[in-house]
């Protein structure tokens, strides 16, 4: 069921946002050399590696890290980089993940390929076996802000409390969140 509502919910999101889609593509692609989308090497259910896309909001150059691991992050975003992150406009192309059923809208974020101590801690948790969101409980519990320890204990609870009811009050709670720009990093 769960399946079947996300793959509904994306496609009609993608019509609906059409417009939008194409204009930040159109802003990308305008303010900075490089292609459009970043497709991101993480972490998905059971540990298996996809490629997940965002619009691209940091240099070409980049080091593949966590942003909050590198030094002054703010020098490597793009022109319209700290817009995109701050409005979460950067993640509309994860639809796309959605409907290949690499994503779900509600789970835990998926982790970079590189976030050994995040993926180890999910895989102990029993995390890993969850299909990873678009948005989730650690999410809007804190976001960019949370220990790793933390972060994984509310996924726990997630997995724990998952139902309809708790997925429609965490997208609710996270278009709040958006639109109040509550708890990114950069």
């Amino acid at each position: 069921m769960k399946r079947l509502m996300d793959l509904l919910l994306a496609l009609f999101s993608a019509v609906v946002l059409i417009v939008p889609i194409v204009l930040v593509a159109l802003l990308v692609r305008l303010t900075s050399p490089g292609p459009v989308l970043y497709w991101s090497d993480r972490v998905g259910r059971n540990n298996r590696i996809f490629q997940m896309p965002k619009f691209r909001s940091m240099r070409i150059d980049t080091p593949a890290v966590a942003t909050h691991l590198l030094q002054n992050p703010e020098a490597w975003l793009t022109p319209v980089g700290s817009f995109l992150r701050k409005s979460s406009l950067d993640e509309l192309p994860q639809l796309w993940s959605i409907v290949r059923g690499d994503m779900s809208f509600v789970g835990p974020r998926p982790a970079l390929f590189n976030q050994h101590d995040l993926v180890a801690l999910r895989t102990k948790c029993g995390v890993h076996e969850l299909v990873p969101g678009l948005t989730g409980w650690a999410q809007i519990n804190g976001r960019d802000e949370l220990p790793i320890p933390q972060k994984v204990r509310l996924d726990a609870e997630y997995r724990d409390r998952r139902s309809l009811a708790f997925d429609i009050k965490i997208l609710w709670l996270t278009f709040v969140k958006v639109l109040r720009r509550d708890g990114v990093a950069h």
